[in-house]
């Protein structure tokens, strides 16, 4: 057993200090990086315990009528908070849909942001193949069982993709991700926060070395009384999904004044769904008009053996998830 270090911190300050080091890492929850550490996927050398640092937790309005959830905020409490189930709904049903309440009781929303892929060469290292674990190895997944695997964005590195159900709400709502470290604070638009995985999928953010996600910033509520996450799975329990929709709308009458649309399970990050969302505006909710915006949120898909599936299930999935966000379905 590798021998590792611990210390908990009493303030951010102090948290930043000790994570100065190589081999050192933040720990929230701890309900994935316990995992891969388990799996000796992950080695760090010291953990720096963030949970009792009280200005990293709680949920507080905003001056422009926006709200800045902390990043120790556990994802239930998160979810159950009367103010996001009122003014961003789309967050609190992603939230509901990504886990076991005994998962999201312990789960941090600063934690959910670092999720590592459920990809299983990534979590088993009896397969030697997986850039994302061991840079420069191959990717098994590609030749291997790939069904729950990356249609969009992916490269010839990784096809994994990204976890989290709360992140692809987040997309859809154009959150903000505050975050603190060596050379101070600064903001990082949510589209920006994911990588794709290029040539470097062992980088999931673009986070540097050191930074400590304090909260996520939500806009002014627009969307909440037409939203919709729908996650299609393989069982209703708790699953990870195969292809996941956030869609948040604006209405004039019949007519879609803005559309947000974002797409999990599909990708290496949440993938949003730009053309869509511009091809919806001014359209009415009918059927075709539906479907011809969704088929171009997968222009460009590649799908590999097992997950040639997604590219039609997203296109359904998305129709689905804007008629029932319209109150038309």
């Amino acid at each position: 057993m590798d021998a590792i270090s611990y210390q908990r911190a009493a303030d951010i300050g102090a948290a930043l200090a000790a994570a100065n080091q190589p081999g050192a890492m933040f720990i929230g929850g701890g309900t994935n990086l316990l995992d891969l550490m388990k799996g000796g996927v992950m080695r760090p050398m010291k953990l720096v315990d963030i949970t009792h640092i009280a200005a990293l937790d709680g949920i507080t309005g905003l001056p422009d009528g926006g709200l800045r959830i902390g990043a120790l905020v556990r994802n239930s409490d998160a979810a159950n908070h009367a103010w996001v189930r009122e003014r961003y709904p789309l967050l609190s049903q992603a939230l509901l849909a990504g886990a076991s309440p005994q998962l999201r009781n312990m789960a941090t929303v600063g934690g959910n942001l670092m999720q590592r892929t459920r990809c299983p060469y990534f979590y088993d290292t009896g397969f030697p193949q997986c850039n994302k674990r061991a840079p420069g190895s191959g990717c098994a997944a590609i030749d291997g069982n790939n069904r729950m695997h990356a249609i969009l964005g992916a490269s010839r590195q990784c096809i994994a993709t990204n976890p989290s159900d709360m992140s692809v709400a987040l997309a859809a709502l154009d959150a903000v991700v505050r975050v603190t470290g060596p050379n101070g604070e600064r903001t990082i638009p949510f589209a920006e926060f994911h990588r794709l995985p290029g040539d470097r999928p062992d980088l999931d953010t673009t986070l540097q070395q050191g930074e400590l996600i304090t909260s996520v910033d939500l806009p002014p509520p627009l969307f909440a009384e037409h939203s919709k996450y729908l996650k299609v799975r393989d069982r209703a329990s708790y699953a990870f999904a195969l292809v996941s929709v956030a869609a948040a709308l604006q209405m004039d009458g019949n007519t879609v004044k803005s559309a947000r649309i974002a797409l999990g399970g599909v990708a290496h990050k949440p993938w949003r769904a730009s053309a869509t969302e511009r091809a919806l505006v001014g359209s009415s909710l009918d059927k075709l008009s539906l479907q011809t915006a969704a088929a171009l949120a997968v222009q460009g898909a590649q799908a590999q053996r097992d997950n040639a599936f997604k590219v039609t299930l997203a296109q359904r999935a998305i129709v689905r998830a804007i008629q029932q966000a319209g109150g038309v379905a």
